[in-house]
């Protein structure tokens, strides 16, 4: 399957800021399923881009707005060719033993994806939770994994907005809702207490009526990838409770969102930022979103200051998108 992906956030400064320095997470992967055959990235105001792979493959893009502005705009198009996996997959695989496991991490480098991270953190109501549904190693590490992922399914409920780009599991785990980003925190966090490595998956899902899935078809999405001996890394969506196949658009892995945000960086100036995000995501051969991207994003309203005037500058982090 080829897809047309569109992506564009919008910071909206409070008052006119310097200087904004910006990190880009966009550029779809390329690998043995998945080719990116073009990526263009544009920020507005205009600066020059510079990208660099990061030590696990992923395309980092990065510039740097040096005058006044009171906006910024990163737009960013992919075409992206995604093939169905070869071979064994999640749902024909065989099973692999606890002690096949084992013996294959002891001979690799896991030790990342295995060990506690920001927010893939053990805790009180992780434990609870897990021993509520009794969810232990059972018969088989993939068997492990697939009811990881639909306890997940069944327990909390899809809100949009019910936490926050840098929520902690616990508060999802403590309303019982969430977005992909906190169940894919949960399940990462689940697997590796087991013994199994798991990593985050940051990317995008093309949307169908007949699939009925949880998340938003306007957002970027997340998953996990599991390694096991036999499938490698396969991934497993517990947000709609299926497997990653040819709809899972991956652009970044990581051991958790704070190793692969969409978009990450500090601005100069005494100034809030308001933060606005639209994802389209179509087949190559339909007719692109772009209207109503521009409709969303307000184009025609965009204005950059080009005040100089002194003022006493303070550093701030960047609002950063959730993914939904």
């Amino acid at each position: 399957m080829n897809y047309r992906i569109s992506h564009v956030t919008r910071f909206k400064y409070s008052s006119p800021v310097s200087e904004s320095v910006t990190e880009v997470r966009m550029q779809p992967l390329t690998d043995a399923i998945q080719h990116c055959l073009s990526f263009d990235l544009k920020p507005s105001p205009r600066a020059r881009v510079f990208s660099y792979r990061d030590h696990l493959g992923n395309i980092v893009h990065h510039f740097d707005v040096a005058r006044h502005h009171t906006m910024l705009v990163i737009a960013a198009n992919s075409l992206v060719e995604v093939d169905a996996p070869a071979g064994v997959s999640v749902e024909n695989g065989r099973s692999v033993s606890w002690e096949e496991l084992e013996s294959a991490l002891a001979s690799g480098d896991f030790f990342d994806m295995l060990a506690p991270s920001r927010f893939a953190q053990p805790t009180r109501l992780l434990h609870e939770f897990a021993d509520e549904l009794k969810l232990g190693r059972g018969a088989d590490p993939l068997s492990a994994l697939r009811r990881i992922s639909t306890a997940i399914f069944r327990s909390f409920e899809y809100q949009p907005q019910s936490t926050r780009v840098d929520s902690p599991i616990d508060d999802a785990l403590r309303s019982k809702r969430g977005v992909c980003q906190d169940f894919t925190h949960i399940m990462i966090t689940l697997a590796r207490g087991l013994g199994i490595p798991c990593r985050y998956v940051s990317g995008y899902l093309f949307h169908r009526v007949e699939d009925h899935d949880r998340s938003e078809p306007d957002a970027s999405h997340a998953w996990c990838e599991a390694w096991l001996p036999g499938l490698g890394w396969t991934g497993f969506d517990p947000t709609n409770n299926i497997p990653a196949g040819p709809r899972h658009i991956r652009v970044a892995v990581g051991r958790d969102y704070a190793d692969v945000p969409p978009t990450k960086g500090v601005y100069k100036g005494e100034a809030t930022a308001e933060l606005s995000v639209a994802v389209s995501v179509t087949l190559a051969d339909e007719t692109a979103n772009a209207a109503d991207l521009e409709r969303i994003m307000n184009w025609n309203q965009f204005e950059f200051s080009a005040e100089t005037e002194a003022e006493a500058l303070l550093t701030h982090q960047q609002q950063q998108q959730q993914q939904q």
